[in-house]
């Protein structure tokens, strides 16, 4: 991996730096895959060219075995996969002839069995024999499910409401009786869900549905009621007969969901709710017991603005012990759980300039800092009483990539846990002598690792970056894709930082180079998808595959750059985005265009920029409001209308009853400007970004004599390539609008 160290790159040092990248190394002399061409139908169409990813690792109680779902290249769908903490190769658990795909799974409490859902029942195997027993028989889906602390009762949802079942079987009880059907009676879209339910909310975040008390008396469930949100209708075409697919969606300034936290008596199924304040206008972040049974209630307001943690005792009111507030934020990567003895509390904040850990106790009005700076914490700090210890994922050594750092509660001390170059997903085993990690790169889809934390197992004292390591080093335990995916000539990400100017901070890119470049000739720039947080030594998906395709097989220089409100580059560069999309994102791709434009093999005058949601945003709106910028575009899904953002948009536009001048920055004004080509995608079911915004603006474009494309997919919701067959098609006609705009290659 080729990388520049965290300091500015002038423009003399990027060209030598990109020259000597372009030049391949010498070849190895070993049997290697016949070239497979990449193309948008192999990306579109399976089987999968990086097969089926690791998911949902889960440590044995005993922390002496890993299950998590996979399967092996040629082999499709999913099944349960154990592996042991010091092995290497993994084995199947379900018998063979078991070939259907499996749901969530989870540990009985002694580790001799797994439950897990399959075909819409609950099944459980013994571990290691893989004996299987039929659980439920009827088929319903059932979601989210829990085990007792004694392990003696399953909990699950279905259809909306919380149910209950011996795991040794027999017939199911429900618990509450609250669940209200959709309105709606086509089942597409992110705000198509029941009226009333337990489960999450709409934007839910990573806060669980239920949660069982130590005691197993209580369950505490997340209540969602949506009766208050206005309706919204969307024409659905794909009928006998048009007809309108109705749903609860609400926008900046109007009602929202209400979310609550009840308690639930697992002998007599009573519900009560505790009483918060603003349930229709505050999210639930998390909410966990302690040891000692009490509830942890961490709530945020949904502009981002209040954060507050509450406890709850048995019997006892809910009493608030921390509280905080931040104007200016937008979306907030907050998260909170009980430290290892259930005493104090373990959040994630950005009560400074950066994302830290900060532990909370009780009765004290300030939290105490645990992570040093000048990096972000990203996600929730995982406590271990055994190892006493707190592992965390980090931006050190630098914002491309997220490691794995361990504090020591004795000692205050942290160390980098992780060494290779990447994204880390970890999940720490309860003694916290091993982790396991899902981790990726530009040029390695997500496979599974396991990694030994002690100090000194493999090497001891190294450093990377000045930063000192723990002992060993990952160990990979699966390999996912088939060996076409070995033929391609991946290319690794060039990571650079432009320099800032007066007033504007620096600016960090990730660039994909043609292989091979010829210094001499001049080769096209298309800077997509663009989004913010998106400059990620970390395999991207379909997204990520379209990039290498345009490197790789048409010759474009494909740039990402973190725009302002990314993360990992302090509050102020984040909260610069508040209320102002369209505004000084479009500075930051600006004067990534300029810079770029002064290395010899990037043609001034071909280039382009295209993005989905927010990326099609800045890509109507770097073309609408700074013509000439870019020679052409493509929009997906893009939002152009604020008074029809999303209920979890006040985040960064407020309201229009406390900030209407941020709800006059729609496009529909811009209109006049369009002189650039542009191509809009976007589907009819698109509830996030109702399509009828973008069909308003095309409406003005005509209206205005302006010439420019649509392609628009009939059943598609915000995320337009989930059908395979709308992905090949309007992905082709991306590809194809620049092609012809641009011209793909060099010249």
């Amino acid at each position: 991996m080729h990388r520049f160290p965290a300091s500015t790159v002038r423009t003399r040092a990027l060209l030598a730096l990109c020259l000597a990248l372009s030049v391949a190394p010498p070849a190895l002399v070993t049997a290697q895959p016949a070239r497979v061409p990449l193309t948008i139908e192999r990306l579109t169409t399976g089987p999968s060219l990086t097969g089926t990813a690791p998911a949902s690792p889960q440590w044995s109680p005993d922390s002496r075995t890993l299950a998590f779902s996979w399967n092996p290249p040629g082999e499709a769908g999913r099944t349960l996969w154990l592996v042991d903490r010091d092995g290497t190769t993994p084995r199947r658990l379900l018998p063979a002839g078991n070939t259907a795909s499996i749901g969530a799974f989870l540990w009985t409490p002694r580790g001799d069995a797994i439950v897990f859902a399959q075909r819409g029942d609950l099944w459980r195997v013994t571990v290691p024999e893989g004996v299987v027993t039929r659980l439920t028989s009827d088929g319903a889906e059932r979601s989210d499910v829990r085990l007792s602390p004694t392990g003696e009762w399953l909990s699950f949802l279905r259809a909306g409401d919380l149910w209950v079942q011996s795991l040794g079987g027999g017939e199911a009880r429900r618990l509450t009786r609250i669940a209200q059907p959709p309105i709606g009676a086509i089942p597409l879209g992110t705000y198509y869900g029941n009226d009333m339910e337990i489960g999450r909310g709409t934007w839910g975040g990573a806060a669980p549905s239920h949660a069982w008390s130590p005691d197993g008396r209580t369950i505490a469930v997340h209540y969602v009621d949506r009766r208050g949100v206005p309706t919204f209708s969307m024409p659905y075409y794909l009928g006998d007969t048009a007809q309108m697919n109705v749903l609860r969606r609400g926008a900046p300034g109007q009602a929202n969901e209400v979310r609550m936290i009840g308690l639930v008596n697992v002998a007599s199924g009573a519900l009560s709710f505790v009483p918060l304040p603003d349930s229709s206008s505050t999210r639930v972040v998390n909410f966990e017991w302690s040891r000692s049974g009490t509830l942890m209630i961490d709530r945020e307001t949904d502009d981002a603005i209040d954060r507050t943690i509450h406890l709850v005792s048995p019997g006892a009111a809910p009493r608030l012990v921390w509280r905080d507030r931040g104007e200016n934020r937008i979306y907030n990567d907050i998260h909170s759980t009980w430290s290892a003895d259930g005493r104090t509390l373990l959040i994630t904040g950005d009560l400074d300039d950066r994302y830290r850990l900060y532990r909370i106790t009780p009765g004290d009005s300030v939290p105490r800092l645990l992570t040093p700076g000048p990096q972000d914490v990203a996600g929730a700090g995982v406590p271990r009483a055994a190892s006493r210890s707190v592992d965390y994922v980090s931006t050190a050594p630098r914002p491309s990539e997220r490691h794995v750092f361990r504090l020591d509660e004795r000692t205050g001390r942290t160390r980098q846990l992780t060494t290779r170059a990447g994204m880390h997903a970890p999940t720490v085993s309860p003694d916290g002598r091993t982790i396991a990690l899902i981790s990726s790169s530009d040029t390695v889809p997500p496979e599974l690792y396991l990694l030994d934390t002690r100090d000194g197992a493999t090497r001891d004292g190294a450093r990377r970056d000045g930063v000192r390591l723990a002992g060993a080093t990952e160990r990979r335990i699966t390999v996912s894709q088939p060996a076409e995916f070995a033929s391609v000539p991946w290319v690794a990400g060039t990571y650079i930082t432009f320099p800032g100017t007066p007033g504007n901070p620096p600016l960090h890119a990730r660039l994909l180079l043609p292989p091979n470049l010829d210094s001499t000739k001049q080769y096209p720039v298309l800077i997509g998808p663009a989004y913010s947080n998106t400059v990620r030594n970390r395999w991207a998906g379909l997204y990520g595959m379209v990039q290498q395709y345009l490197a790789i097989e048409k010759g474009y220089i494909v740039v990402q750059v973190d725009v302002r409100g990314s993360t990992g580059y302090g509050r102020a560069f984040r909260e610069a985005f508040l209320m102002d999309w369209g505004g000084g994102d479009l500075d930051d791709l600006e004067r990534t265009v300029q810079h770029l434009k002064t290395l010899p093999f990037v043609a001034p005058d071909r280039f382009g920029i295209w993005g989905s949601s927010y990326g099609g945003t800045l890509t109507i709106y770097s073309l609408l409001k700074k013509p000439g910028l870019f020679q052409a575009g493509v929009a997906g899904a893009a939002a152009v209308d604020p008074f029809l953002f999303g209920s979890d948009d006040v985040a960064i536009a407020r309201r229009p009853q406390s900030h209407p001048a941020t709800f006059e920055r729609g496009a529909l004004q811009y209109a006049g400007n369009l002189r650039d080509h542009l191509l809009l995608i976007h589907g009819l079911q698109d509830d996030v970004v109702p399509a009828s915004t973008v069909i308003k603006l095309a409406e003005e474009f005509m209206r205005l004599g302006k010439d420019f494309d649509m392609a628009v997919a009939p059943a598609a919701t915000h995320g337009w390539t989930q059908r395979p067959y709308y992905a090949r098609y309007l992905l082709t006609k991306l590809v194809q609008h620049f092609d012809r705009h641009l011209g793909a290659g060099a010249r």
